[in-house]
Formats: structure tokens, C-alpha cells, sequence
């Protein structure tokens, strides 16, 4: 931890971080939660990836750190006070205006579900990019439960090292309970990782830190292409299964703007692996013509594939993503309400039996209709 000034700052970050998630940390599955759990309190302990944990200790952790998530269930996330001038948390761009210089990076932003997500650490990098900027932050000080490697935020990119770092430990931890041979075991397979642990991390987190940028510029080609509609939208559909699928949607627009085409120029194995192996849950439903993108390289060694399906994928990305906003502004909060309403569990415009992914029936039409 640096010095006493910068740990009483930490300190109110990581306040806002017991509040987000005492308010989020039911969002996971059981089996997630508590995997997010064993790590975070592997973060907070600053304990070596391989080392060993005690249950006894991390069942005392555990309960005491559930205690004080019901003790701030109903509290408001503080402001952030730099030398007695106090900052909106999510004012990232005035609070980083102050800490830059102290070679510290601050971010604060809306993730899935709604949920904030803060993170205070070291300032590795800042640089600036046709017409947004990008922060790289190294050793965190202050984070919540759930730590995305990546996030942008209006017109800045932030990118966490140290969260991708233990993103990739923890997809190698859950690689290795059945070793599968799969997209996901051929990454880790370009890497020593039964030798080396540390140094094959610190490999593998160099060489796809860049691939996250990728995808983080693209999301800013797509954000200048989509508009500010697309954010209220997302508000709108928080904590309903089409949020999912429109997330879904703009990550592919992202991925084959600028992720895909720079990944079949490189050619590198590791990362064209490691992308595939870690498309789950909506993203691999809704682009099936990846997994036969994947399965041509593989027999031909030839990376064309990516390059063909990302030139198809941006116009056919970009229209169902209009397709959705003209549907938002169409209905406005009339159609987020539906939403909410054929949420699993309520009936109002259908059964569950007939809508059981809780999604409309009108956008998912409109996505399956458009499937790639």
C-alpha cells in the first residue's frame, strides 16, 4: 500500500465497493459467487495464485464480509474527497484530473446488471488515441467483488492489469478441473503453465491486455456509431435478460470493427484461442458463425475466416443493433417495462413456459431473424 494520504483515499473507495456490493453480490450463481469469493479474498490477503487456501479462514472471511454487506444493504455510496474538495463517484474524469500526477488512476462506471464498479490503483500508462484516451492501471488498492479487466467510460478506456491477470488465473483454475480439450485449454497450452506459473501469467496477461484494448477501441467505434440512445436503452433493460443479448449485440459490432480484424492479421494462436475459449452465454449463442470461423482455421491454418466473418459482422452488428434502438424509441419506457414484466418468474404478456429466457418476443425475433 503506498502512502498514509493515498491509503485513507483507498480506504473511501473501497466503501463504495462494500456498498456496490452489498446491493450486487447476490447477482451470481451460487457456484460463481463463491469463486469470485475465494479470489477476492485471495486480492485482499495478497496471497500467491498458487498458494493454498484454509477453509477455516476463508469461512470466517466469508461470514464476516456477508455481515457487513447486510449492515450497508441500504447505505449511499460517498462522495470522493481529494485535499478537502469532494467528487461524485463516478466523476472519474475530474477525480483522475487530481490524481494523475500522483501517478494513481481512479474509474467509476456502470457495469452489467447496473451494477458501479470502482477501482482505485497505480497508473501505469496514459495515453491518448483519435479522440479518446486510454489509462492503464497496474497494482489496485481499492476494488469491488466483481473486477472487469476492461471498461470505457464516455471517451475514456480503462484497462486493469492486475484484473486480467487474476481473470486469466481464475479461467485456468476452472480449465483445469476437467481439462477439456477445447479453444480455452489450447491457449493455456501456448504457455508452461504446470513449470512456470507466475511467469507464463505474466506472459499470457501482456499478450491479451493488447487484444482488450482492441476490443475496448472498437466499443468506442461503436459507441460513435450508436449514439447516446444506446446508453439509455441499457438503463432502461438493467437486470432483464434482453440487457444480456443487447451487451451481447455491441460486443460483436465491437469485436469485428476493429478485435477480429486485427486478430487475423497477427495470426497469434495464443490469442485466436483464447478469444474463442472465452465466448460464452449470449455472446456464443447469438454468432455461432465464429465456432465455424474457429474450425476452418484450425484445418487450414489460415486466418481468412476471421477476417470474412468480421467484414460480414460489422453491417449485420449494426443493423440489429439500429433494429433495437429504433424498437427503444419507438416504445421508450413502455417497451422497458414489458421487459421487466417477462422477466423470469412474471407472467404480464406471456407465460413463462412460453417466453422461459424471459426475453420479448419482439427482440428476440428481431435477433434471431438476423442470427449471423
Amino acid at each position: 500500500m503506498p502512502n498514509p494520504a493515498i491509503s485513507v483515499l483507498a480506504k473511501a473507495v473501497q466503501y463504495n465497493c462494500h456498498v456496490s456490493d452489498a446491493r450486487h453480490g447476490a447477482d451470481d450463481s451460487l457456484c460463481i459467487y463463491l469463486m469470485k469469493m475465494r479470489e477476492y479474498f485471495r486480492w485482499e490477503k495478497h496471497l500467491p495464485y498458487g498458494a493454498s487456501l484454509e477453509r477455516e479462514q476463508v469461512g470466517e472471511w466469508l461470514q464476516a464480509r456477508e455481515q457487513l454487506w447486510e449492515e450497508l444493504e441500504e447505505a449511499q455510496l460517498r462522495p470522493i474527497e481529494i485535499d478537502g474538495q469532494r467528487y461524485d463517484p463516478f466523476d472519474a474524469e475530474a477525480i483522475n484530473s487530481r490524481l494523475a500526477p500522483l501517478g494513481l488512476v481512479y474509474s467509476g462506471g456502470l457495469g452489467n446488471r447496473a451494477k458501479p464498479h470502482f477501482v482505485l490503483g497505480a497508473l501505469e500508462q496514459r495515453r491518448s488515441s483519435e479522440g479518446y484516451s486510454v489509462f492503464v492501471v497496474a497494482d489496485e488498492y481499492a476494488r469491488d467483488l466483481t473486477a472487469p479487466p476492461a471498461m470505457i467510460l464516455g471517451r475514456t478506456i480503462f484497462v486493469r492489469r492486475e484484473s486480467l491477470r487474476r481473470y486469466l488465473w481464475e479461467k485456468l483454475e476452472g480449465w483445469r478441473w476437467h481439462r477439456p480439450d477445447n479453444a480455452l485449454g489450447r491457449a493455456f497450452a501456448c504457455y508452461d503453465f504446470e513449470g512456470a506459473l507466475e511467469p507464463s501469467l505474466d506472459a499470457m496477461t501482456e499478450r491479451e491486455i493488447k487484444v482488450l484494448l482492441l476490443h475496448e477501441q472498437g466499443e468506442y467505434e461503436a459507441g460513435e456509431r450508436l449514439g447516446e440512445d444506446w446508453n439509455a436503452m441499457l438503463s432502461s433493460l438493467a437486470n432483464t435478460p434482453a440487457e444480456l443479448m443487447a451487451r451481447a449485440v455491441r460486443d460483436h459490432l465491437a469485436d469485428c470493427l476493429v478485435t477480429l480484424p486485427a486478430l487475423a492479421e497477427a495470426g497469434e494462436p495464443a490469442s485466436l484461442h483464447f478469444y474463442i475459449g472465452t465466448l460464452t452465454g449470449m455472446r456464443l449463442h447469438l454468432f455461432p458463425a465464429l465456432n465455424g470461423a474457429y474450425a476452418t482455421w484450425l484445418e487450414t491454418d489460415a486466418t481468412d475466416a476471421f477476417a470474412r466473418i468480421a467484414v460480414q459482422g460489422r453491417a449485420h452488428w449494426e443493423r440489429v443493433a439500429e433494429a433495437m434502438l429504433t424498437l427503444y424509441r419507438r416504445h421508450g419506457a413502455e417497451t422497458a417495462h414489458e421487459i421487466r414484466d417477462a422477466s423470469p418468474g412474471a407472467s404480464p404478456g406471456g407465460s413463462r413456459a412460453e417466453r422461459p429466457d424471459g426475453v420479448p418476443d419482439a427482440i428476440r425475433h428481431l435477433v434471431e431473424a438476423n442470427r449471423l
